[in-house]
């Protein structure tokens, strides 16, 4: 057999194993037993998604659209499995030409355009390590990511090349757009008729790099491999409940890792169409519109959008939704249930982090508990484990165990290995994330394990008391920090930016307070609130560490602020 025919061979061999895992998960998709208790993690060797997966797809479903996005003006853009098969081929092909080489890192700095997803693809088959990047980055953020990814190309938008001078002249440098001076011109790459690289990537070698978004310190990066996101989210393509042929509209933004999850590797790895809605301002009616018109079959929002959704009329428009999903934050029950009497369909929370793939989640057809985030997903065995005791129960940090990895998890942080060392210390990836687990395996967020605090001794978790709070209507978003008090050394104090149409005032204050009195156990109750705009990361996390050090020094100094209330201001009323 000719080395060729070994290759072509070796390559059938994996597409085969490969799509023996996505079946298995496809067709158990409502037996969460099955699937959980049979499921295994495909092993390989060497593995590149784009040829030995994506390729696949192209032969088989060529004509199928792959990607579709909507503009906000009606226009349409849109390729088959088959055109992005060969135009990732020709980038991968021109890239190399150019200067790129396997183990390069491509900083992708684009937004939701077509050459995000061919760029992406050409980077995989020329073995490039790609670090996906937000539009909304600052100089000092682009610096600091060419610096420390060590990058060496960059992919970036016409109009945004000037913010490069100084900081990336001495990489490989194309221009998404109009044709700029000491730039590759990406549309140059559809001339390209040269040799094709087929890069035999081995399974651990690098892929992709993230800059975590740095909710209490610098960002860190998480490195994963050809196999850990590509292979990995075989997990969140069975949470979502991808089936071949879907249409499927994820609401997110590049740059992050959910925009991987949920708008590349899931439906790809499911055979569905990607769909983008693009719009400068988000509409409901709009986005309803657009549900229905190009049959959207699965629909993964975050709560805001829900929240959004629901003040339209949903039964007025006929949608062919067959699962909705949401994940990040509280999600009003109401909002459940709105959605549920509209379309007949419930909204399944699920759970995951930037190092791993969805490893918790409510899967299709299972009983979803309110509240809670769901059970284990296939391939993820997790532990509770008492931050202080390091046992094993049912409340804890949210662990997953290491004998042996699970294929989706990270690498590792780059170039941070005492970082990496912490996290997976005792044989665990440790999330940083506390939950309880019920007598049925579901398990309920609590909230991360640096803003779970203790009021009179009581452990208090911020997310359950902010869950409670945006369920006042005047709330828009919240954010529960500890207020140094003498007494019980801590009291839960709620920072709150209201709803539209609402002013701060000394009545709507007390009016939340008792709001939450009658919802909240006595020991959780907030004490204290303070109407204000919440500091975020640029991903749009709240910085509680930075509101727990602020309200520490104003109780320190003896400050408040005009719009700050205390419950007991309203004893004597």
């Amino acid at each position: 057999m000719s080395e060729a025919d070994s290759t072509e061979q070796s390559t059938a061999d994996v597409t085969r194993e490969f799509r023996a895992a996505r079946d298995f998960l496809v067709a158990h998709r409502e037996d969460y037993r099955t699937a959980y208790r049979d499921f295994k993690w495909p092993v390989f060797e060497r593995f590149n998604w784009a040829r030995d997966w994506f390729d696949a797809l192209a032969v088989e479903q060529g004509e199928v659209a792959a990607l579709t996005i909507v503009e906000e003006d009606g226009e349409v853009n849109s390729r088959t499995y088959a055109e992005l098969g060969e135009r990732s081929r020709k980038i991968a092909g021109w890239l190399t030409e150019a200067g790129l080489k396997p183990g390069d890192r491509v900083l992708i700095v684009l937004g939701n355009v077509v050459p995000l997803w061919e760029t992406m693809l050409g980077c995989i088959r020329a073995g490039a390590v790609m670090i996906p990047a937000t539009t909304l980055l600052t100089d000092a953020d682009l610096a600091d990511r060419i610096a420390r990814g060590n990058v060496r190309a960059v992919v970036t938008a016409s109009d945004e090349t000037g913010r490069y001078d100084g900081i990336a002249d001495d990489c490989l440098r194309v221009a998404v757009g109009e044709p700029v001076e000491g730039w590759l011109h990406y549309d140059d790459f559809a001339q390209y008729d040269g040799p094709v690289p087929d890069v035999d990537t081995a399974a651990d070698d690098s892929l992709l790099l993230y800059f975590t978004s740095g909710t209490t310190s610098q960002p860190k990066l998480v490195e994963h491999t050809q196999v850990s996101y590509p292979v990995g989210h075989l997990s969140t393509m069975y949470w979502i409940g991808l089936q071949p042929g879907d249409v499927h509209l994820n609401v997110s933004s590049p740059g992050w890792a959910k925009h991987s999850w949920s708008n590349v590797f899931a439906p790809w790895n499911a055979g569905a169409t990607v769909f983008l809605y693009n719009y400068s301002r988000f509409d409901a009616e709009k986005m309803l519109r657009v549900l229905q018109t190009y049959g959207v079959t699965t629909f993964c929002a975050p709560p805001t959008v829900w929240r959004m959704l629901i003040q339209a009329d949903l039964s007025a428009v006929e949608v062919a939704i067959r699962e909705c999903i949401s994940a990040g934050e509280p999600l009003n029950p109401e909002v459940i249930d709105q959605v549920r009497n509209a379309w007949g369909i419930t909204i399944r929370d699920g759970y995951g982090q930037t190092e791993t793939t969805a490893q918790i989640g409510n899967p299709p057809g299972q009983p979803v508990k309110l509240g809670s985030m769901g059970r284990p997903l296939p391939g993820y065995a997790i532990a509770l484990i008492d931050p202080s005791t390091d046992e094993i129960g049912d409340d804890g940090e949210i662990c997953i165990e290491l004998a042996p990895p699970p294929v989706p998890l990270m690498r590792g942080y780059r170039d941070a290995e005492e970082l990496t060392a912490e996290a997976t210390r005792g044989g665990f990836y440790h999330t940083g994330d506390v939950a309880s687990r019920d007598e049925d395996g579901y398990i309920t967020y609590v909230g991360r394990s640096d803003d779970v605090f203790k009021a009179s001794d009581y452990r208090i978790s911020p997310f359950e008391l902010e869950s409670v709070l945006i369920e006042h209507p005047a709330v828009a978003e919240a954010a529960v920090v500890p207020s140094p008090d003498p007494v019980r050394l801590a009291v839960p104090k709620a920072y709150v930016v209201l709803a539209a149409g609402h002013e701060p005032s000394r009545e709507l204050a007390a009016e939340i307070l008792q709001f939450c009195r009658d919802h909240l156990a006595p020991y959780k109750r907030i004490r204290r609130i303070e109407f204000a705009e919440l500091p975020k990361t640029i991903s749009g996390k709240i910085r509680r560490v930075e509101l727990r050090t602020d309200e520490a020094a104003k109780v320190s100094a003896g400050e408040s602020t005009e719009h700050s209330y205390d419950e007991a201001d309203f004893k004597t009323e």
